[in-house]
This record gives C-alpha cells, sequence and structure tokens, in this order.
C-alpha cells in the first residue's frame, strides 16, 4: 500500500510542476509576446484574463505540490531528517526547497499585493514600472522553475 501511496504521490507531484512551470513558461514565451505583438497596448487586458485563470489552477498546484511532497519525503528512504544532512539526497532536497519556496513567494507576491497594486494605480509612469517588475518577476520564477526541475533530477541520481 505504501508503495501504491509513494507512486500515486510522485504523479501527482509531477502533473502539478508539469502544470505550474509550463503554465509559467507558456505565459513568459507565447502568451505575453503573441498578446503584444496582436493587440499591442490592449494586451494587457487579455493578459488580465489569462492570469484569471490560471492563478487559481497554480494555487491548486501549489497546494498539490506542498501535500505530495511531504508525502515522497517522509516515504522516502534516503531522507535523514529535517536539518539533518547525513547525505547529498538531503542536501540537494533542502536547496530545492529553497527554490520551490522563493516561487511560492514570488507567486502569492504578484498575485496578493502586485496585482491590485496594478490594478489601483492611475499614473501611466508608475503603472508601467509596477507592470516590468511584475514581467521580471515572471522571469525569476520561470529561472527558480528551471532550477527546480534541475534538482528534481539531481535527486533522482542520489
Amino acid at each position: 500500500m505504501q508503495d501504491l501511496i509513494l507512486a500515486v504521490s510522485y504523479w501527482l507531484h509531477s502533473v502539478a510542476a508539469v502544470i505550474w512551470i509550463g503554465g509559467i513558461t507558456f505565459i513568459l514565451f507565447i502568451a505575453i509576446p503573441a498578446s503584444r505583438q496582436v493587440l499591442g497596448t490592449e494586451a494587457g487586458r487579455l493578459m488580465g484574463e489569462i492570469s484569471k485563470r490560471f492563478t487559481p489552477l497554480a494555487n491548486y498546484c501549489i497546494i498539490l505540490l506542498v501535500i505530495t511532497g511531504i508525502l515522497m519525503t517522509g516515504l522516502n528512504k534516503q531522507f535523514s531528517g529535517v536539518e539533518t544532512f547525513k547525505n547529498n539526497w538531503t542536501l540537494i532536497l533542502a536547496v530545492k526547497h529553497i527554490f520551490v519556496l522563493g516561487m511560492i513567494i514570488i507567486h502569492f507576491y504578484r498575485g496578493l499585493i502586485l496585482t491590485p497594486m496594478i490594478g489601483r494605480t492611475e499614473s501611466a509612469n508608475k503603472k508601467a514600472s509596477l507592470q516590468k517588475l511584475s514581467l521580471n518577476l515572471i522571469k525569476v520564477n520561470f529561472c527558480l522553475g528551471m532550477l527546480v526541475l534541475l534538482f528534481s533530477g539531481f535527486i533522482a541520481v542520489f
């Protein structure tokens, strides 16, 4: 039974990671450039609608990643305990979790603080500056997501 729980946890964890990191990749490299090219100054409206649909999905993925991550870690024979780095696997996992925590903080900062701030801002210059910050944070999250995937590969080897 434990093997079944572990297998399903790995599967759900992978699905959630693909949806979240894949969504960031799609938004950054496809949706934003295409909407700017086709809609020009109206691109923000489309991206707002995409964000309204993607953000709740990303939120559920984050919850699923945390739950399955806890299950997978607890059931893994390599795990040597919190704050005990007795092997490379646990050390790599800790670094990966730092990257994941950064992604989660950026995600919720953008959604709960930055996006409403952009919506309330009346000054065109201030709004453009906040939108640039938001885009840069998406880029940071993409890079962190790539590092998370890289470290997941390292974990699979150790």
